[in-house]
């Protein structure tokens, strides 16, 4: 079973949405293991908006995601299924909301382009964070939750629903 993280960030909060986005992830059987809701330090958003964004997309852009992180009260998430960390992207959408699929979280619920955040100095408002590979997750998990954190249950639909797909 793989693990992933999926953070709610402030505007996914600040709109009154986290029940229809938590909502859809537990329609497909993918299981929570851990849940709470936290403000950001800019420490635990420096250890989730690593280095590797820098190198990608630039240290402003970093440092606006930190900014916009820790901006409000999010929501960590940690789920477990079978490649779930795909099946989650999956759900999620393209990064860049006006990208993103019809049908998909930031699709069905926002809007932002990369440009309109560039030219106004700010964060992307897409809603959610998911985890993009197994890798990624275990180090995303750790900045967020201590291993006491995650609890381990075995729901009967789950093991009815893995029984019949065997």
């Amino acid at each position: 079973m793989e693990k992933s993280l999926v953070l709610l960030k402030p505007d996914a909060l600040d709109r009154g949405i986290v029940g229809e986005i938590i909502h859809r992830f537990e329609r497909t059987g993918i299981k929570i293991v851990g849940l709470k809701m936290l403000v950001s330090n800019e420490d635990m958003a420096r250890g989730h908006y690593t280095e590797d964004l820098a190198e990608r997309r630039g240290e402003a852009v970093r440092d606006l995601m930190i900014k916009m992180i820790s901006s409000g009260p999010i929501i960590a998430i940690v789920f477990e299924g079978v490649e779930v960390v795909e099946v989650i992207r999956k759900m999620v959408g393209a990064t860049e909301p006006k990208s993103a699929a019809p049908g998909t979280i930031r699709g069905d619920f926002a809007h932002v382009s990369f440009k309109h955040a560039d030219e106004h100095k700010m964060g992307v408002y897409n809603l959610i964070h998911a985890s993009g590979s197994p890798e990624e997750a275990q180090a995303e998990i750790a900045v967020w939750f201590t291993p006491e954190e995650l609890v381990s249950h075995n729901p009967s639909y789950t093991n009815i629903t893995l029984k019949k797909g065997q």
